[in-house]
């Protein structure tokens, strides 16, 4: 069994990492997957987003005491059909994690810290935010947290096209081992929500999660 993580937050927000290091048929028999899900993984070509899949699965066999339905919006926004709890996913080829909440709603986000993402710079960030790039050995470290910070606010409103550069600014920071961001998202209409954002580097990996306001 790979439990990595199992967080839980003052505000009832619960956060759960699993390590990927079984097999398909260990998940199989790790993930109690009810039928009809299990048949849609089998579909799928890629032996590792099987396995994530299963993952998941296995990782909410330990966040919940009884057998959870999970589904997903039109929008991809993944939701419990049995259980009023707020969910968000998310997975690399090694984690998958996800966090829960009753009453708010969740976004998390999880990458390796060795890709490059210098691709960022220019896809997702503001003119302000580039100014704040470090110019040292934190830059690529930098990309990743805003890009996870970023992920994780869209999987939150779940709200469709969403600009990352125009629409979702976070303030500036230095890269620690574990912090936290303060953001701002305008939507179409110029109505601006703000976030408190937290996360965590562990294992070349850095995980960020945001919770209701």
């Amino acid at each position: 069994m790979a439990l990595y993580l199992k967080k839980e937050l003052e505000d009832r927000t619960r956060i759960g990492v699993w390590q990927v290091t079984e097999t398909e048929e260990e998940l199989r028999a790790l993930s109690s997957t009810p039928t009809d899900e299990m048949e849609e993984i089998s579909y799928i070509k890629s032996e590792k987003l099987r396995k994530q899949k299963l993952a998941v699965r296995a990782l909410l066999n330990e966040m919940f005491e009884d057998k959870v339905y999970l589904s997903h919006h039109d929008n991809g926004k993944p939701y419990i059909e049995n259980s009023v709890t707020n969910i968000s996913i998310t997975h690399t080829e090694k984690y998958v994690a996800v966090i829960l909440n009753d009453n708010e709603d969740v976004g998390i986000d999880i990458e390796s810290l060795d890709r490059d993402f210098s691709a960022v710079e220019k896809k997702a960030l503001s003119e302000d935010e580039i100014d704040d790039l470090e110019d040292d050995e934190k830059r690529n470290e930098q990309l990743a947290i805003y890009w996870c910070a970023k992920e994780a606010i869209f999987k939150k409103i779940g709200q469709y096209d969403v600009n990352f550069a125009e629409q979702i600014e976070i303030e500036r920071f230095r890269p620690k081992k574990d912090g936290e961001l303060e953001a701002t998202f305008e939507d179409e209409d110029g109505f601006e929500e703000e976030f408190d954002l937290n996360y965590i580097e562990f294992d070349r990996h850095v995980l960020v999660w945001v919770v209701g306001e």
